[in-house]
C-alpha cells in the first residue's frame, strides 16, 4: 500500500496575485538544493486518522504555527514514490522569522558513528506561484496547479 501524507498550502493574496508559503528541507541532502526542492509543510499518517488531522498537525510540527479556518480541499496527489499526499489551503498570513520547526536525527556524515540533530525544515519562504511553480518538488507542481485553479 502507499503512503499515505497530508498537507496545507497557506496562501495569502497580494496586489500582484497569490502568494503560497512554501518550506525547504533541513538536513545535509537538502543543504544546497533550490529549485526544485521545496514542499508544503506535510507529514505521513496512517490510517484511519484523518487526512485533514494530520495536515493541521504536520503543518504544525514543521512551522510551529497551529493553524483554524475554513480549510479548501484541494483534493489527493500521486507522487512519483507512489506516495499520495491529500492537499488543504488555508488563506492567512505568518512571519517566515517566526517559523520554528521540529528536529530529527541521522548518522552524519555516513557510516561515521556520530549521530546530529537536523530541523526539519530549515527556512521557509513566500513565493508568488509562478516562482513557487519553479521552487517547489515536481510532484507537487500539481497542488499550486489546482489551488490556482480553485481561486480563479
Amino acid at each position: 500500500m502507499a503512503k499515505l501524507s497530508a498537507g496545507v498550502v497557506l496562501f495569502r493574496k497580494r496586489p500582484t496575485g497569490l502568494q503560497a508559503l512554501l518550506v525547504h528541507p533541513g538536513g545535509p541532502f537538502w543543504k544546497k538544493k533550490d529549485l526544485g526542492a521545496w514542499s508544503i509543510p506535510k507529514g505521513e499518517y496512517t490510517e484511519p486518522e484523518d487526512p485533514l488531522v494530520a495536515a493541521k498537525r504536520e503543518f504544525a510540527e514543521e512551522t510551529g504555527i497551529q493553524l483554524d479556518g475554513d480549510f479548501l480541499p484541494l483534493g489527493s496527489f500521486k507522487q512519483p514514490s507512489g506516495k499520495m499526499i491529500s492537499a488543504w489551503a488555508l488563506e492567512g498570513d505568518c512571519s517566515v522569522a517566526d517559523i520554528r520547526s521540529n528536529t530529527f536525527t541521522i548518522e552524519w556524515p555516513p557510516k561515521s558513528g556520530r549521530q546530529q540533530e537536523f530541523p526539519e525544515i530549515d527556512r521557509a519562504e513566500w513565493f508568488d506561484l509562478a516562482e513557487a511553480q519553479k521552487r517547489i518538488l515536481k510532484g507537487q507542481v500539481a497542488i499550486l496547479d489546482r489551488l490556482k485553479s480553485q481561486l480563479g
